[in-house]
């Protein structure tokens, strides 16, 4: 049995107005494989039951992906009492204990690599992401520059140069990256955790997934991976689950466009 990770000076911590439930599953997936400094859900769901150990934070409904932005960037500061803070998501946790490595203490910030970037600056998602205090500090100053872009795109590009030169803060490089997380590049099985929906699947299996999904009430984002989804169920010969999955999506699917007026 392998030994639970102390991890003291890192706080855990997630933020969501939709799909809470399954946040608070990727939060519990985490704190059964570490020892947290503290553990928080930032959350405006007044009835979501919390396991014990997590700290339900009150906030304003997080309504655009703007919002989570401008909450990530201007108010997570006010809660992290740690040297660093884990970030995750629903579609993110840690999978792989025993490939923790202290050196990603080092970093400022680190988070599975882009592979959409060839510049150098392609770490990384913030999905699943380990930022310093220094850099939260950071953000929240007058010389950093939001234009409405994912606040990981924020850090790790818009600002990226300005944090290096301005604060010496460390970006971890690529190969580092990919050990701490896999998203788009890299793999689940050799990664200390991962981010992505399309990944879910690898990281605990069909039912698993299927689990996860069908409490989700906020699906839309799913759609640009349908077809990744789809095959890998069906590589996996999970063919009820991967009919339910397309059924579910069709049907989401016709309710957006109903919605919207399409």
């Amino acid at each position: 049995m392998n030994a639970r990770l102390a991890l003291p000076q890192v706080t855990l911590c997630a933020a969501s107005s939709v799909n809470v439930e399954a946040t608070v599953h990727a939060l519990e997936r985490c704190m059964a494989t570490a020892d947290f400094g503290a553990a928080m859900l930032f959350t405006d769901d007044v009835d979501v039951l919390l396991p014990p150990g997590i700290r339900r934070v009150p906030i304003a409904p997080l309504r655009s992906s703007q919002a989570y932005s401008l909450f990530m960037l201007r108010e997570l500061g006010d809660w992290v009492d740690t040297s660093h803070c884990l970030v995750v998501q629903w579609d993110g946790f840690i999978i792989n204990p025993g490939l923790w490595d202290v050196r990603f203490l080092d970093y400022d910030y680190i988070g599975a690599s882009w592979p959409q970037f060839a510049d150098g600056h392609d770490v990384g998602n913030g999905g699943f992401s380990l930022r310093s205090r220094r850099l939260i500090d950071a953000c929240r100053t007058a010389r950093f520059r939001y234009d409405g872009e994912a606040e990981d795109l924020a850090i790790c590009r818009t600002n990226r140069a300005m944090l290096e030169a301005e604060h010496g803060l460390r970006f971890a490089d690529k190969d580092m990256a990919d050990r701490f997380s896999a998203e788009r590049r890299g793999s689940v099985r050799t990664a200390f955790g991962f981010h992505g929906a399309f990944n879910l699947i690898d990281a605990v299996g069909a039912c698993a997934f299927w689990d996860i999904y069908d409490k989700l009430n906020h699906r839309t984002a799913l759609r640009v991976d349908f077809w990744s989804i789809l095959g890998k169920l069906l590589r996996r010969r999970a063919i009820g689950t991967a009919i339910r999955f397309a059924r579910k999506e069709y049907r989401t699917g016709d309710s957006v466009a109903n919605a919207s007026g399409a």
